[in-house]
């Protein structure tokens, strides 16, 4: 009975032993200290997270500027790929066109040399009893020289076409009508050859492949001339394109060029029979 009379003091006297506890200065001081080192240490963790979070700024940044980078080049690429593409639509179309002209151009020269080839109601055969005997013709504005067993007219081309081109000037035809008659006058038999020549300059145009091709394209606008416009026939004349080869003075300077872009008709001592 008597310690359970006491039991409310002890209860009483542990409480006023913890407020005491609770008011003591060094109890308040640990936990000052504790509550010191605690804040401290997520100062320095705040500090690392901290540090650790600015380099990925930089590269999260970087990253951004290269990105917009290759963007722009991606642009850049995609439209010269499209340049490109244009660009080879364009040559494919003018490879075509040439190719067609190159073709045009050969079956008209095979169809030439069928031509001559084939018999008109006439033989032609060598003579060559004429070989020295073709007389000379001398036509005002025309260079006209013998070369060994034929001889050889030139129609300057400047006189003939435009730079570049195979179509007929307006006064071109004045010129080989002039040309067409002494030689149906003087040569109304031989066979004679048109023959197209071009300086050394490369071709600059899109339609000629070659100086060639524009030789002979050349050479074939003055024969459909003379057998369309003269008493001459297909049989009695074909056609040859030398390009740049055998110049009849050098490439070396203007004059020289001007005069190698020609147009030949050469007369040979072969002539056509049974006219």
């Amino acid at each position: 009975m008597r310690l359970v009379a006491r039991a409310p003091w002890l209860c009483v006297a542990a409480l006023v032993v913890v407020a005491g506890c609770a008011q003591n200065p060094y109890v308040v001081q640990g936990q000052l200290q504790s509550l010191q080192q605690q804040h401290a240490e997520l100062t320095q963790r705040y500090a690392e997270l901290q540090s650790r979070m600015t380099p990925l700024d930089q590269d999260n940044s970087e990253q951004a500027t290269l990105l917009a980078q290759s963007q722009q080049q991606r642009r850049v690429l995609e439209e010269q790929v499209a340049a490109l593409r244009e660009q080879l639509t364009t040559v494919t179309s003018q490879l075509a066109k040439a190719r067609d002209e190159h073709q045009l151009v050969e079956k008209k020269a095979a169809t030439l040399a069928a031509s001559v080839k084939r018999r008109v109601g006439a033989t032609i055969t060598a003579n060559n009893s004429l070989q020295e005997r073709l007389p000379a013709v001398d036509i005002p504005g025309v260079e006209v020289r013998p070369d060994g067993d034929v001889i050889r007219i030139e129609l300057a081309g400047s006189q003939l076409f435009e730079s570049g081109g195979a179509r007929l000037l307006p006064q071109a035809p004045a010129l080989i009508d002039r040309v067409a008659a002494e030689l149906a006058k003087t040569y109304p038999d031989q066979i004679i050859g048109v023959e197209g020549y071009t300086d050394s300059d490369p071709i600059r145009s899109n339609k000629w492949s070659n100086n060639h091709h524009l030789s002979a394209a050349r050479a074939m606008a003055v024969y459909d001339y003379l057998t369309a416009r003269t008493r001459f026939q297909p049989g009695q004349l074909f056609v040859v394109g030398h390009g740049s080869n055998h110049p009849a003075v050098s490439n070396g300077t203007a004059a020289g060029k001007e005069r190698n872009r020609r147009v030949e008709l050469v007369v040979y001592p072969e002539r056509i029979e049974g006219r």
